[in-house]
């Protein structure tokens, strides 16, 4: 017969296995059993990939896109660029006035950088796009009308009616008619662009060719960094919008240039200003000496001098007298007499070379009258 004390340590025993068969259930579903997994929503997919909705109008990128961009040139570097295209858009609101004979208004929505290949890919089709070349640069430029402004320079000048939105047709490539009008769109508005980098570098801006096809409109290599330029029309109730692309590599022979830093309301040069320095310079009163000779003697002998001596100079009366300002020789002449003062006749004078002059260089000017 088993004892009591055999039956208490028998249940002692069943007890500590069956506490170290609970442990060992309760360590396996802390290991295995499987966490919540956090789901990311839209917001910070697009936060982590740099991808915001309005990249447009937000000036800094963040996340992956921020490290691929990073390699662009920010056209901040280029403060004169801004100063050409304000220009440009006064200059295009007053000619599309004219070419439309309708309110026009141009505004700039944003100048940023962008890569070539990117711009092509978000183009929205169906567009026109066309391809210009900068003669004095020796590059290519790019403008992209989008269907809206299309329809609606259409509908402008074939004579639409006020208050109704621009037919426009799905679809279908767009016509010959459409085409040649905004081909004289663009044309009116390379005149404006020309115009606008005039004070800054004169340029002729040429019409390439028009495409209707992004993949046949390749200036750049995709990989290319690039200013795009947004400009937004509007006619009344009706408009659209213009974009012009100009790859940095276009804008090279003029980069110093376009460093440069702007002061003041005009732009390029002052035509009043300087007509005003003209002026006081020609008005301008300076002091003319006539050297009748020079020598070289020592200090003694001049501290020698005494009231009354008499000065021999080399210089005979038929002899040449140098006339100086500040040091610098102008003319030569000889001296006379005119009534009761003392003269010098003008005969030669001297040619400047890179700001000084040597008495030795004699022009062959004719006496030009008695001072």
């Amino acid at each position: 017969m088993a004892t009591v004390d055999e039956i208490d340590q028998d249940e002692m025993a069943a007890a500590m296995a069956a506490m170290d068969a609970e442990e060992d259930e309760a360590s396996e579903e802390r290991v295995y059993r499987p966490s919540p997994e956090r789901v990311l929503n839209q917001d910070e997919i697009d936060s982590l990939l740099g991808f915001e909705v309005e990249d447009e109008q937000v000036g800094e990128r963040t996340g992956i896109g921020a490290i691929i961009n990073s390699a662009l040139v920010s056209y901040e570097r280029l403060p004169m660029l801004e100063i050409v295209f304000d220009r440009l858009v006064r200059l295009m609101t007053t000619s599309l006035r004219n070419f439309t004979s309708d309110n026009v208004e141009v505004s700039l929505d944003s100048i940023s950088s962008i890569r070539f290949g990117d711009y092509l890919n978000s183009i929205p089709l169906p567009a026109v796009l066309a391809v210009f070349r900068a003669q004095e640069w020796d590059n290519y430029g790019m403008f992209t009308v989008d269907s809206n402004l299309i329809y609606s320079i259409v509908d402008v000048l074939l004579g639409g009616r006020r208050g109704t939105a621009a037919m426009r047709i799905e679809g279908r490539p767009y016509t010959t008619i459409e085409l040649s009008l905004v081909q004289r769109m663009i044309e009116v508005v390379l005149q404006d662009a020309k115009a606008a980098f005039e004070p800054l570098s004169p340029v002729t801006l040429e019409l390439d060719r028009i495409e209707t096809n992004p993949r046949f409109a390749a200036i750049a290599r995709p990989a290319n960094a690039a200013i795009l330029v947004k400009l937004r029309i509007d006619m009344e109730d009706r408009g659209g919008r213009i974009e012009m692309l100009l790859p940095y590599a276009t804008l090279e022979p003029i980069r110093e240039l376009l460093l440069q830093m702007f002061m003041g309301e005009k732009f390029g040069r002052d035509s009043i200003w300087e007509s005003h320095l003209a002026t006081e310079l020609w008005s301008t009163k300076v002091a003319i000496d006539a050297v009748l000779d020079e020598q070289k003697i020592t200090l003694r002998e001049v501290m020698d001098f005494k009231v009354g001596q008499t000065l021999m100079l080399n210089n005979g009366p038929d002899d040449m007298v140098e006339m100086r300002c500040g040091g610098i020789p102008l003319a030569r002449g000889r001296i006379g007499r005119m009534s009761n003062n003392v003269a010098v006749r003008i005969e030669h004078g001297i040619k400047f070379k890179s700001g000084h002059a040597s008495a030795d260089d004699i022009s062959g000017a004719q006496p030009s009258g008695d001072r």
